[in-house]
């Protein structure tokens, strides 16, 4: 961002050297144009490039999508059947003066 800092105290300090020389209003306001086309031109050049090409983006959406379409929709299985592990539940400590029992 420091760049972009110094760029635009450039700029002004032209605007500021064009404004002591210029004799005339339409001098003044040619120099403007002038300056304000070359610091649109040097911002053109100093903007941050995207670190993937645009076709990255496209790749990848097309290989998760191929992807999607590969996998099967899962089976519905019965949890509690015999040879199935039980779900886990968290750990951790019970808060203070909780009970299981509903009342």
């Amino acid at each position: 961002m420091s760049g972009l800092r110094v760029v635009t105290g450039l700029w002004a300090y032209a605007l500021v050297g064009l404004t002591l020389l210029a004799d005339r209003p339409g001098d003044l306001l040619a120099g403007a144009a002038v300056v304000a086309a070359l610091l649109l031109v040097v911002l053109l050049a100093t903007r941050p490039r995207p670190t993937s090409g645009p076709g990255t983006g496209r790749r990848r959406a097309v290989g998760l999508r191929d992807r999607a379409r590969r996998r099967r929709v899962p089976r519905q299985v019965d949890p509690d059947a015999a040879g199935r592990p039980r779900p886990r539940a968290p750990g951790g400590s019970l808060p203070v003066g909780w009970s299981p029992v509903a009342g």
